[in-house]
C-alpha cells in the first residue's frame, strides 16, 4: 500500500440502492453502499463476479440512475440531473475504462485518442499532442495510425485506457483494464496507469480480481450484501 496525501472528495456514494426487476421476482444489486473517494486516492474494488461491481461503476460513472440513494462527482449532488448536465459531467470530469475496449472501429488508435479531447474544444495538434504521449506511454508508439480491427486485444485495451485518460479527468472509474493483458504486459500497464493517475492529481476506483495489483492501490473495498466495505 501506498502512502497518499488526499484532497477534496472527489466522489461519494450516499445510500445508494439499484433494484432490478427478474421476471416477478425483484433483484438488489446495491443495498443502501456508502463511500468516499477522495482526489489523489486510489482504490482498488475487489469483489467476486455477479457481486455488482460493473452496476456500481456505472452509477458512479453516470451511466445508470439508482434506485434509491445519492451520487456525488466533487461534491456536486448528480442523482436527478438532465441527461445533458450528466453528459457534460462524464466529458469533462470522469474517465471510463470498460471490460470491453468499444473504440471506433473507423478510427486510428490515435484518432480514437484524440476524440474525447476534440469534443472537448482541444484542439487538433495539442489532442494529438496528448494522444501520442499516452499511446506512447502504454507501449504504442508504433501503433498509433493502426485500426482497432487491426490491434491485438491487449492493445485495443490499452488504447481504451489513454483514451479514459485523455481529457485528464478528476476522476478514473476502470472496470478490470488490465483483464486482458498477459502478467508482464498487465505489471508494466497498470504501473503506467497509476502513474498517470497520481502525477495528475486524479482519484481512480479500479476494479480487479488481481489481489498483487489491489495491493498497489492505497486501500481496498469489496461489496458484501451489497454495500461496500473495507477489505
Amino acid at each position: 500500500m501506498n502512502e497518499v496525501t488526499t484532497g477534496a472528495s472527489a466522489l461519494r456514494l450516499e445510500g445508494l440502492t439499484r433494484r432490478f426487476r427478474s421476471g416477478e421476482e425483484t433483484l438488489e444489486i446495491l443495498s443502501g453502499a456508502e463511500f468516499e473517494l477522495r482526489a489523489g486516492e486510489i482504490v482498488a474494488l475487489v469483489a467476486p463476479s455477479g457481486t455488482g461491481k460493473s452496476t456500481l461503476l456505472h452509477l458512479a460513472g453516470l451511466l445508470e440512475a439508482p434506485s434509491a440513494g445519492m451520487v456525488f462527482v466533487a461534491d456536486r449532488p448528480a442523482s436527478g440531473l438532465s441527461d445533458a448536465v450528466r453528459t457534460a459531467i462524464r466529458r469533462d470530469q470522469i474517465g471510463f475504462v470498460y471490460q470491453f475496449h468499444h473504440l471506433l472501429g473507423e478510427f486510428t488508435a490515435c484518432e480514437n485518442v484524440m476524440l474525447p479531447q476534440l469534443i472537448a474544444g482541444v484542439s487538433p495538434r495539442k489532442a494529438r499532442e496528448r494522444a501520442r504521449d499516452l499511446l506512447g506511454r502504454f507501449g504504442l508508439s508504433h501503433r498509433l495510425d493502426s485500426l482497432p480491427g487491426r490491434l491485438s486485444g491487449g492493445e485495443q485495451q490499452r488504447t481504451a485506457i489513454a483514451r479514459a485518460l485523455a481529457n485528464q479527468p478528476k476522476l478514473l472509474l476502470a472496470d478490470e483494464p488490465t483483464g486482458n493483458l498477459d502478467i508482464g504486459t498487465a505489471d508494466h500497464v497498470f504501473g503506467e496507469l497509476l502513474r498517470v493517475v497520481r502525477e495528475e492529481g486524479a482519484a481512480a476506483l479500479i476494479a480487479t480480481h488481481n489481489e498483487e495489483l489491489a495491493a498497489r492501490m492505497d486501500r481496498t473495498v469489496t461489496l458484501r450484501d451489497g454495500k461496500l466495505v473495507t477489505f
